[in-house]
């Protein structure tokens, strides 16, 4: 069977190289956290990370259709209570 006709969790299933296109700042970035050789672990993980914020942006606009807009005050509450902030530190975010 080839992969083509798998779906694989982002993380999961074999490697598979492809070419891909960096801004030289973005390229000596990343080379100077993680050297040469850890460009592409690198790459994985960002790109994972971005699939999950994509992931979670889609869960809040399909909550926030079906249910409406989160409360300001109520969100800044429970991120001053999860930050051991003021309440008020997350309405200007």
């Amino acid at each position: 069977m080839a992969d083509d006709d798998v779906d694989f969790l982002p993380g999961d299933g074999p490697t598979s190289g492809i070419s891909v296109t960096l801004t030289a700042g973005t390229l000596q970035a990343i080379r100077e956290r993680v050297g040469k050789r850890g460009v592409s672990a690198y790459l994985e993980k960002a790109a994972q990370r971005q699939i999950e914020r994509d992931n979670l942006d889609e869960l809040i606009a399909d909550f926030d259709k079906t249910h409406g807009p989160a409360d300001p005050e109520a969100v800044a509450a429970k991120r001053a209570r999860l930050t051991g902030g003021s309440s008020n530190a997350g309405a200007a975010a």
